[in-house]
């Protein structure tokens, strides 16, 4: 099983979901997808993790995000499980959860956690780019729920990196001064960007850019 880096292609796949069978690239399209994959129907921590995530429809839909959730359970699990997540996260259910109980997608995307026992999924999350590459990946242990914000900024870091020339500094948050990259100079960020200062001649903090 290969191990996805940063930067690979996304691999394809057509599934089954809770919205109908979907093939993941045209899914997507051309905005950001967020992958994730949780062990197990009816568990707790992933019961308040989709909760979650629906409940930050509009953060997803103002980063062009997609959200598709993976679990090795089947559809009727997943529609039967989905009054739960809604009363629990408080947030209608819109985004689909793919049905693989064949392992495709958790194969494909190193989902299956070795040595624990079973062949359930673990919280991994890949952040996808409109390009179809991937651009993080984060895995946790079953036993430990998702921080969604920090998904979230994660996301809102990838995209301003794109903006420019740019990076994020440690704790950055959207609107936060951003970092110019080490290949332009002080006076070329001066005149290109907006409130730069020169804190050593390889740190430079800049104005973000506004969309």
């Amino acid at each position: 099983m290969a191990t996805l880096r940063l930067g690979d292609n996304a691999p394809d796949f057509t599934a089954e979901t809770t919205e109908g069978e979907i093939s993941f690239h045209d899914w997507k399209g051309d905005g950001w997808a967020v992958l994730f994959s949780h062990p197990a129907d009816f568990t707790p921590v992933c019961t308040t993790e989709l909760g979650r995530v629906a409940a930050l429809k509009d953060e997803w839909a103002q980063r062009n995000a997609k959200v598709l959730a993976v679990s090795v359970d089947g559809l009727a699990d997943h529609n039967a499980w989905k009054s739960d997540i809604e009363e629990v996260g408080g947030s209608a259910l819109t985004y689909p959860i793919v049905a693989d109980q064949d392992r495709k997608v958790a194969e494909l995307y190193d989902m299956i956690h070795p040595g624990e026992g079973d062949t359930s999924s673990v919280r991994s999350v890949f952040l996808i780019d409109p390009k179809g590459k991937v651009r993080l990946s984060l895995t946790y242990p079953k036993s430990a729920g998702r921080n969604f914000d920090e998904i979230l900024r994660a996301l809102d870091a990838l995209q301003v990196n794109d903006a420019g020339p740019f990076s994020t500094p440690a704790d950055w948050k959207k609107g936060d001064r951003i970092i110019v990259a080490p290949t332009v100079s002080t006076e070329d960020a001066r005149e290109k960007f907006k409130d730069v200062e020169e804190v050593k001649p390889y740190l430079r903090y800049a104005a973000a850019p506004t969309a």
